[in-house]
């Protein structure tokens, strides 16, 4: 170089645009599983919240005993019950997979009404299990974490669920 001209080489540029590359390899992945942990943490304070009201007292569908996605369960809610729409007005939903027709936030409630859960499939496969024994949601299982046989619709087999 002459005397005076300032930059940078080619070469210096290449090695730099290596470097940085280098560190977001590293930096991405751990992006990637905090973006899993935050998505499960708002998943659990939304069921949590709505688990509250419906195990306080299971509400019996007029389909009956079995699994329900929320959105319908609230929407029956909505119509049966007019005077709270508008503390139903906001459906939760799954950050990374629900849409406006299907929550994929899970209810199930048992024949005569006594038993419900309310569940989500969580993303992070490191949460730590605090429901032992259970295999599956279970309306009357109890609150917490469990670890299913297969992986849900997150991809993976970690479930959180709310019951009485």
């Amino acid at each position: 170089m002459m005397k005076g001209e300032k930059g940078f080489t080619l070469i210096e540029t290449l090695i730099v645009i290596a470097i940085i590359g280098v560190i977001a390899s590293l930096i991405i992945p751990s992006l990637n599983s905090a973006r899993k942990k935050a998505r499960d943490t708002k998943r659990k304070a939304e069921i949590s919240q709505i688990g509250r009201f419906f195990s306080a007292s299971c509400y019996l569908p007029d389909g009956g005993a079995g699994e329900y996605d929320l959105i319908g369960i609230l929407d029956e809610l909505r119509i049966k019950y007019p005077q709270y729409a508008n503390m139903l007005s906001q459906t939760p939903k799954d950050p990374k997979v629900g849409t406006d027709s299907e929550s994929f936030y899970k209810y199930l409630v048992t024949a005569n009404g006594e038993k419900c859960a309310l569940y989500a499939n969580l993303e992070n496969e490191a949460e730590r299990v605090t429901l032992s024994g259970l295999s599956s949601p279970l309306a009357g299982g109890g609150t917490g974490v469990l670890e299913a046989l297969s992986d849900g619709w997150n991809g993976s087999p970690k479930y959180f669920q709310v019951s009485n």
